[in-house]
């Protein structure tokens, strides 16, 4: 991996990022260098739907875009890519999210972040021996502010809690009834209800794809 060049900033990986509906979910420092994660931003779904990844019928389109499309950042911008897919071994991004600052254990017990909310999603990190400057975090998570927490009261059989733990077994009984077609199709209801959700770029059609690979259609029950 090649040495960070003087014109390589945050603001310039970010524009390199957006180039493809990608944004930066978050930055740290470990072992000496930096690691940017990156995350579907504006536009990620529209961009990524006339991708051949998602046009040719294969299986994990959303894996095989980040493996090409992180690669080739990381060819422009002198960098390594990380997957959080492949493994095992897999590598810490659950940690490494909220070390950055920027993403915290919900009530709900899912990851939330300051921006994308309930919505976020990592789909990969490029990492670089040196040290690049990154952007001061937020003070504190937007659960403190949150008007009543309706993440915590959105799921239709209370399978989410970060005190008691994921009712793995409820939630996806409930996805395989008629009434979990309106998670399976429009995306979970509790991370939907996130007030920071709401104002995050997640088409559902991008939604169901991720409820599709997470409970797949003809199961075992």
């Amino acid at each position: 991996m090649a040495a960070v060049s003087q014109e390589l900033t945050y603001d310039s990986i970010a524009s390199a990022a957006d180039a493809e509906c990608l944004s930066i979910m978050g930055g740290l420092y470990e072992d000496g260098g930096t690691l940017i994660l990156l995350g579907p931003g504006t536009g990620f779904w529209p961009h990524f739907r006339t991708s051949p990844e998602m046009q040719d019928g294969a299986p994990h389109p959303v894996d095989r875009w980040s493996t090409r499309v992180l690669g080739a950042l990381a060819d422009t911008l002198n960098a390594e890519a990380i997957f959080p897919f492949g493994g095992p071994p897999y590598q810490p991004f659950l940690r490494w999210a909220m070390a950055t600052g920027r993403a915290w254990q919900s009530p709900a017990g899912m990851l939330v972040h300051d921006e994308a909310g309930l919505m976020v999603s990592y789909r990969g990190a490029l990492r670089w021996d040196a040290t690049i400057a990154l952007s001061a975090p937020p003070d504190a998570p937007p659960c403190v502010t949150c008007d009543g927490q309706p993440c915590m009261t959105a799921c239709p059989v209370d399978a989410l809690s970060a005190e008691t733990g994921y009712d793995v077994a409820a939630c996806h009984a409930y996805l395989d009834t008629e009434a979990g077609q309106d998670c399976m199709t429009q995306g979970c209801r509790a991370r939907r209800a996130c007030p920071v959700s709401q104002r995050f770029d997640r088409a559902p059609e991008q939604s169901a794809l991720h409820m599709q690979s997470f409970h797949p259609v003809g199961r075992p029950t």
